[in-house]
């Protein structure tokens, strides 16, 4: 599949479709995280601020920064009650706008795969934290089934229909992720995979809101009808309903941790 930028350009868009999915992640992730109050937190690549609002929520931090390229997913993040703490501001995430040592957490929350150097984006990362600092991530198993948007994805690609990917799909493999925390020379690295759930209200429920995603909906607005019509009735039926014509599946992320040396 192509393996082009991706443009999330709509803040209200990618909280129904994918924000929803990353607090239920963050959730999980923050338990085993586990972080004392009062930190100096950054969340990189913070779009729409579905996870620095989790970080505000549930950490009691002193301060969050909130980066990402996308002055559509900053305003929502604005929007949200976390902007009574977070500042959200424009970045890049292999050269972040801030001093060393000016945090005492980084985070990147499904973001890794999207930066182009993902090994830039982790020196940065280790770079803005104090000695001791903790580096985390959580990122979705790309290449081994467990995106939420695999039951689309899959069928297009059985059908021969592109549709745009992240650049590096190969950062969310664990082997991938431990490589990438022990080349920073970060330590104590720990892993776990993180298994989440969503159900939908039914079919059309899970079709209008998946196709929101920036990548599917063009790809699927080039289809002919008869075979966007044939798509749908694939990802059906390898998602069945319950008695009530809800649908639930399952989505998996690979999670990271480490501190920069003191």
């Amino acid at each position: 599949m192509a393996e082009q930028t991706i443009h999330f350009d709509d803040g209200a868009a990618y909280e129904q479709m994918m924000g929803i999915w990353s607090r239920s992640a963050g959730e999980i992730f923050l338990d085993w995280l586990a972080p004392p109050a009062g930190l100096r937190w950054i969340d990189i690549g913070c779009g729409n601020g579905a996870f620095t609002e989790l970080l505000v929520e549930r950490c009691s931090p002193v301060e969050v920064q909130g980066i990402d390229p996308s002055a559509e997913q900053l305003a929502f993040a604005r929007t949200r009650p976390a902007a009574r703490v977070a500042k959200f501001r424009q970045g890049d995430a292999m050269a972040l706008p801030f001093a060393d040592s000016s945090f005492d957490a980084a985070v990147m929350a499904l973001v890794l795969v999207f930066v182009p150097d993902p090994a830039k984006g982790v020196s940065e990362m280790v770079r803005v934290v104090v000695p001791g600092g903790a580096v985390v991530t959580y990122m979705w198993d790309m290449l081994g089934g467990g995106f939420p948007l695999d039951p689309i994805y899959d069928e297009m690609k059985v059908m021969g229909v592109t549709a745009t990917r992240p650049p590096r799909l190969d950062a969310s493999r664990m082997d991938a992720l431990r490589d990438l925390w022990r080349g920073a020379g970060l330590e104590d690295v720990q892993m776990r995979e993180i298994t989440v759930q969503r159900t939908f209200s039914g079919f059309d429920d899970f079709w209008a809101i998946n196709l929101k995603s920036p990548a599917i909906r063009p790809a699927v607005a080039a289809m002919k009808p008869a075979d966007v019509e044939t798509l749908i009735a694939r990802v059906r039926a390898r998602l069945p309903a319950d008695a009530d014509g809800r649908i639930t599946y399952n989505a998996r992320a690979h999670a990271i941790r480490g501190h920069r040396p003191k």
